[in-house]
């Protein structure tokens, strides 16, 4: 595959350029972003679906303008897909054409069922789920998949769209309520063709008009972690905000959170979210930052692994070591240390009780411990928090991206960064299980870093721990001494501290 892959997607509301940069069989990671409200749809309901020449141009600089940046960055393949906007216009094959023709870049048109695929395909790998079904809301069409057991099932494509109910109804009507009642008809009657097997507790919300709501929610409840990729919520719990939205003035919508650039079309989006909500019968949503864009992408990447990455791997988790590898590589045995902490979180079990619950994440804030280092071995506690925080974003839910944070924050004698901890302590594990994990953390690390790959086991005891090593662990003991612990008992460490002798020194 490409070192460099640029993927652009042209919505019937935004057109949107992606870089991908791949570090690895399985790494990668995002180098560039941009947007622009295309809007290439406008006006085309109205006649007969028909691109207008007000979006044919906005969507001409657009592409234009996205050429020139995968140029600045040395791109080696371009993929460039469009939905529902360009497939359902007479002449959007023309359009399709004339861009080939002025500036050189092939567009692929999907099928409503293609774009579902390709959202799922994104979805089922960057987002910690097994059974879903997902919901695209775009301009022209809303298109669906249903997830089973981290397969794709099936896949539908309504044509209903926020431009769509906007063009049909909201700029027609003078009454606001009478275009709301007539949209509303309209999308449950297009929701009598969705199959009925397309049912799920779950629901993930992909595209502008999910991300918006999900936004304007976090805003709302006044959520802790400032991540929306991976962000839950109950949908009867903040039923009433969203019906609200769709009851709301355009002027009226300053009161909910929500982007001012999404004013034109979320009342729209709304309506046809809670119906397609209440259609499949789901009681809570998972919010996804990926889409088309990164299923097109995952598509290349994955082509050979039956488009899902093996269960041992984690995107995020790869493209962070592969991209850090200089310093994480930096100690020989690398594994060591996850066994170290391992066979300690096996041995007070007896205290902890929790079934080694937070295995995984410990794990995990083990593999990325030397990550801070890259900027610096000063503080690298604290560079290593900031990069997990932002850079865990792929298979992991919220709470499992602040633990695995938090432990790589850990540093010094105390388990605990309180202010920190405090910050997000609702999205936390009880206290007590994140200061033995932070001792877990921290005596693995120490030891590790001791012992020089050392036969280490741990005996628990009559409330005291006994840590026994083939190797000196002289540097760790004073370290280990000092350490704050969950609980009162003692600790023990039996090393071999063997001196060579010699008289002169009085060393007998």
């Amino acid at each position: 595959m490409a070192k460099r892959t640029a993927i652009i997607d042209i919505g019937s509301n935004s057109a949107r350029l992606v870089i991908y940069e791949k570090t690895s069989r399985y790494g990668f990671h995002l180098i560039c972003e941009q947007k622009s409200k295309v809007r290439i749809g406008e006006g085309a309901y109205e006649k007969n679906g028909y691109l207008q020449p007000v979006g044919i141009k906005r969507a001409f600089l657009t592409l234009q303008s996205f050429l020139h940046t995968i140029e600045k960055y040395q791109v080696h393949k371009t993929i460039c897909v469009a939905t529902s906007a360009l497939r359902d216009a007479p002449n959007g094959s023309i359009f399709v054409k004339w861009i080939k023709k002025e500036l050189g870049l092939t567009i692929r048109i999907i099928d409503g069922k293609k774009e579902a695929a390709y959202g799922a395909i994104a979805v089922k790998n960057l987002l910690p789920l097994k059974d879903a079904v997902t919901i695209d809301i775009g301009g022209g069409s809303a298109d669906m998949s249903l997830i089973e057991n981290g397969t794709i099932v099936d896949t539908y494509s309504l044509n209903i769209g926020t431009v769509r109910l906007k063009e049909l109804f909201f700029d027609k009507e003078p009454s606001r309520e009478t275009a709301y009642h007539k949209a509303k008809a309209y999308v449950q009657n297009e929701l009598q063709n969705l199959p009925a097997h397309f049912k799920a507790s779950l629901a993930v919300g992909i595209g502008g008009t999910a991300r918006t709501l999900s936004k304007g929610i976090m805003k709302q409840s006044e959520y802790p972690l400032d991540k929306l990729h991976a962000f839950t919520y109950k949908i009867d719990t903040f039923r009433p905000y969203l019906e609200d939205i769709t009851h709301s003035s355009a002027k009226g919508l300053k009161r909910f959170g929500l982007k001012k650039s999404r004013y034109d079309t979320i009342r729209e989006g709304t309506i046809i979210w809670l119906e397609i909500l209440s259609q499949i019968g789901a009681d809570e949503v998972i919010t996804s930052s990926v889409g088309v864009r990164e299923g097109v992408f995952l598509e290349q990447l994955l082509k050979h692994d039956r488009l899902s990455f093996p269960k041992e791997i984690n995107p995020s988790i790869t493209s962070l070591l592969d991209r850090f590898k200089t310093y994480v590589n930096i100690s020989s045995k690398k594994k060591h240390k996850r066994r170290i902490a391992n066979a300690l979180y096996e041995t007070m079990q007896s205290e902890i009780n929790d079934g080694k619950r937070y295995h995984e994440e410990l794990q995990w804030a083990l593999k990325l411990s030397n990550i801070g280092k890259t900027l610096t071995i000063y503080r690298s506690h604290q560079h290593a928090f900031y990069i997990a925080m932002q850079e865990l974003n792929y298979g992991f839910t919220h709470k499992q991206i602040l633990l695995i944070s938090l432990l790589l924050r850990m540093h010094g004698k105390e388990l605990l960064h309180k202010p920190l901890f405090q910050s997000f302590e609702s999205m936390m594990p009880p206290t007590q299980h994140v200061l033995w994990l932070s001792f877990i953390y921290t005596i693995s690390v120490y030891l590790h870093e001791a012992s020089n790959n050392a036969k280490i086991s741990f005996k628990y005891k009559n409330k005291t721990l006994r840590i026994i090593s083939d190797k000196p662990l002289y540097l760790a003991k004073e370290k280990i001494k000092a350490l704050e612990k969950p609980i009162p008992f003692a600790i023990i460490i039996e090393d071999e501290e063997k001196l060579p002798k010699c008289k002169e020194l009085g060393i007998e």
